[in-house]
């Protein structure tokens, strides 16, 4: 019998879950670069020009705890469900100079609905009132965890701003790339930008096609595609160094920004190839290795830490919830 172990620490679940992916709703179109009937992985180019420096933002989040807030504005005493969260987002800077942290910052918010909500201080932090509107179509739970999403994505935003303003004051030009972990919506703005996707959860191509992204060797990426969901952007694949596993193993996929002409993409898939395998993680070092990059995997870590003591601020939101009885 041959079989093959992910590479994944089992706590991380799977990059790739094949029985879980579903197919998306989205429009693709992987004709753009090449025929369906000429796909195939490419090989890296050489000689190609890299940036002066990579900026990798990243952004945590962590549900401190869930509160339940007396709402009487509709004429009787009613429990509304409300989370306070800590969310960071910050960027690692790769240049000449080495790796360093370039920017971190930290927010703290109560999600809910409740009309009567304020936010709240405590010793240890103050909790900024984020009011939903409404729940839609969405669980409660859901839309919380939402709208949280959407908190960090805005923090994360910010960074990569504050990010590139601040490698400016050291020497890096206007070739500089940022490289934003996770899917590049809401960020398709910035300039120089890539989305990074470790965890595939929507399968975008045909089968034929699949089939190209697991026959990828080391370094290959495959033909550019778009996708197109309500917004478009242009998408790869690439495979990672990584020890021999899954047909997916190593492998990410990458979005680049719709208002690029496709020379300009090709060129930067290109680029990938050569660029972003230098950063692969290992599996002795991280549990998601190779597509937790390390200037991520140090990111977050340094993030997490910013978040402070979780024990400390559930205590303090305790406290507070008492004094308010």
């Amino acid at each position: 019998m041959k079989f093959s172990v992910d590479g994944w620490d089992p706590g991380y679940g799977q990059a790739f879950d094949v029985d879980e992916l579903a197919d998306t709703v989205a429009q693709v179109d992987a004709t753009i670069e090449v025929s369906t009937a000429n796909w195939a992985p490419l090989a890296p180019v050489a000689g190609l020009p890299t940036p002066s420096a990579v900026l990798f933002v990243d952004g945590v989040r962590r549900i401190d705890a869930r509160v339940w807030i007396d709402d009487g504005t509709s004429g009787g005493e009613r429990a509304v469900v409300g989370i306070c969260a800590s969310y960071a987002a910050g960027a690692v800077c790769c240049c000449g100079q080495g790796a360093h942290t370039l920017s971190g910052e930290v927010r703290r918010g109560l999600f809910t609905t409740a009309a009567s909500a304020t936010h709240i201080h405590t010793e240890a932090a103050w909790f900024t009132l984020h009011r939903l509107l409404g729940n839609g179509p969405s669980p409660t739970a859901q839309a919380l965890s939402n709208a949280l999403q959407r908190a960090l994505a805005d923090l994360e935003l910010t960074a990569a701003v504050h990010a590139r303003a601040a490698a400016a004051t050291h020497g890096v030009g206007e070739d500089d790339l940022v490289v934003v972990d996770g899917p590049l919506h809401g960020r398709a703005q910035l300039p120089r930008t890539i989305g990074y996707v470790k965890t595939h959860h929507a399968q975008y191509l045909p089968a034929d096609l699949n089939a190209v992204v697991a026959a990828l060797r080391t370094g290959q990426h495959t033909p550019v595609f778009v996708i197109g969901t309500g917004w478009e952007r242009y998408s790869w694949y690439l495979r990672l160094p990584a020890l021999a596993g899954g047909p997916w193993t190593g492998i990410v996929r990458i979005e680049a920004p719709p208002l690029l002409d496709l020379t300009e993409v090709v060129t930067l898939a290109n680029m990938t190839q050569l660029l972003l395998g230098r950063f692969a993680s290992v599996e002795y070092k991280d549990g998601r290795a190779p597509q937790n990059l390390f200037p991520i995997a140090g990111l977050e870590r340094d993030l997490r830490h910013q978040l402070g003591d979780a024990a400390l601020v559930y205590r303090a939101l305790r406290s507070s919830s008492v004094a308010t009885r």
